[in-house]
């Protein structure tokens, strides 16, 4: 009995031998791994935005005015764009512009010179009236942003999943569409689907200027190449 115990003891002392050995080369078991794709996705979200920002058309864009408007298709179709309530998203997207070299406009400035209904005409895609309010405004651009939000019930999980989508058209002073991007995510949170698409701003208004950015400047090269074929 007493050769017994003396086994189980050495047998225990290998053991914690052993862990210790492994201890200090350093080995450990993945405590998160779902912190590790969170840092795959932000590096890789890092990469495209920087190979979109490579563009070569910042002079041309410098200091040129964009009047950023943003507005929420709600459940009943409506769109409703009332400017003020969208100062944070605004911050956003116009912080990422102004760090391109683009001069903005805050949501007070456009509401003093831009009439309401005039706003909703961007909205409706009223040709007329978009044309008319950015030439009172002065802007060289003007970018829409539209939430949208649909809601399903998900029976895997049993709860309503709410898809929150934002998508931006950059249009010139003329009306013409220059570039597009979009952004969407999907949640199980609640109904709040400004804070929603907030939250969804915070994660790829990098991603979703830079694509602003690279889609309009590819475009504006393509243009320039028209125009100098047809002068010939």
């Amino acid at each position: 009995m007493g050769h017994a115990r003396s086994l189980r003891l050495l047998v225990a002392a290998a053991a914690l031998a052993a862990a210790g050995a492994v201890s200090a080369q350093g080995f450990k078991f993945e405590q998160n791994p779902g912190a590790d794709r969170a840092a795959a996705d932000a590096a890789a979200r890092q990469s495209r935005v920087a190979a979109l920002l490579s563009t070569p058309c910042r002079q041309a864009i410098k200091d040129r005015r964009i009047m950023v408007m943003i507005g929420e298709r709600q459940s009943n179709g409506v769109v409703a764009a009332q400017q003020e309530n969208y100062g944070p998203h605004f911050q956003l997207i116009n912080g990422r512009l102004q760090q391109l070299g683009l001069r903005t406009y805050t949501p007070d400035e456009i509401r003093k010179q831009i009439a309401q209904a005039e706003i909703d005409a961007y909205f409706r895609n009223d040709p007329d009236g978009a044309i008319g309010a950015s030439r009172r405004l002065g802007a060289d651009f003007v970018l829409r942003g539209l939430i949208t939000a649909d809601a399903a019930y998900n029976p895997v999980v049993r709860v309503n999943q709410v898809s929150v989508g934002m998508g931006f058209t950059l249009a010139a002073a003329d009306g013409r569409t220059v570039a597009d991007a979009a952004a969407s995510a999907a949640s199980y949170a609640g109904p709040d689907v400004r804070s929603m698409a907030l939250t969804l701003l915070n994660e790829q208004a990098d991603e979703v200027v830079a694509r602003l950015y690279s889609d309009y400047c590819r475009n504006a090269e393509a243009a320039g190449a028209a125009r100098g074929k047809a002068a010939k």
